[in-house]
């Protein structure tokens, strides 16, 4: 895309939703930090089930050190990976103790140092706990990007790389946030709904998706000549197999006579 085509691409988004951000519920920073660790591999919605009853009570990364492993395991168990995941809090937690003061930290590299942090969630953390203009590629920012071209690459580090080169003001800061609403509801893995997508018009992705009412089911495909010859001699040896099987009228099956 150009200059004026990535700027009209998220003039557009920003326009459909003026104030994006993430969908994981939270009421702190260090919940956030929590909440994202356990979205690994898992919906936003999943982790707001299995995080709502638990952060009523767990606010501070002490209070998450005394709630212990096992019974993180317990309260986190509909989420996937919960046992590495548990143990990756507990961890983190008691790091931020120790080494922080139970502050979170607000550089990449030291949130990075903290068990279950890569790279993707200390953006994400930056942005959304800080307003830092960082990019965080997950699956969906992934497909969006590389679908629409707007900023195409074979890893996440280049999809990033190329995000924070090509981004204009004033969309820096909430544009993964755009990218990944995005790709969750519009810009669909399987099915992509094209026909209401704001920026249509300046995405490479080829066929459009038609509405529902105007899509053509694909014509049944007849089975070729060699097939049916085939399945005629199949069908043949079947049935011949079957009448030389049966036996002959006015013949009668002789019993083997028992030895004495």
């Amino acid at each position: 895309m150009t200059r004026g085509q990535v700027f009209e691409f998220f003039r557009r988004l920003a326009e459909e939703n003026p104030s994006p951000t993430t969908e994981l519920v939270s009421s702190n920073p260090y919940q956030l930090l929590v909440a994202v660790v356990l979205s690994a591999q898992a919906t936003d919605a999943s982790v707001n089930v299995a995080t709502r009853p638990l952060f009523e009570r767990i606010k501070t990364p002490r209070q998450m050190v005394d709630f212990g492993e096992q019974r993180l395991r317990d309260a986190i168990k509909t989420i996937g990976l919960f046992n590495t995941k548990a143990k990756n809090v507990i961890a983190l937690s008691q790091a931020l103790i120790d080494r922080y003061g139970s502050e979170i930290p607000r550089t990449r590299e030291q949130l990075e140092e903290l068990s279950g942090v890569g790279r993707k969630t200390a953006n994400v953390v930056l942005n959304t706990a800080f307003g830092e203009e960082t990019f965080a590629v997950d699956t969906h920012v992934f497909r969006v990007c590389n679908r629409t071209g707007l900023a195409a690459g074979k890893n996440v580090q280049e999809v990033e790389r190329k995000l924070d080169k090509i981004v204009p003001q004033p969309f820096r800061r909430d544009a993964h946030h755009w990218l990944i609403l995005h790709g969750r509801y519009t810009c669909k893995a399987r099915l992509p709904e094209c026909w209401r997508c704001p920026v249509i018009d300046l995405c490479r992705y080829q066929p459009k998706t038609p509405p529902p009412g105007e899509r053509v089911k694909p014509p049944k495909t007849k089975p070729s000549a060699a097939r049916s010859g085939n399945r005629a001699s199949s069908t043949a040896r079947t049935a011949k197999g079957r009448t030389a099987s049966k036996p002959k009228a006015g013949r009668s099956r002789v019993r083997p006579t028992r030895l004495p």
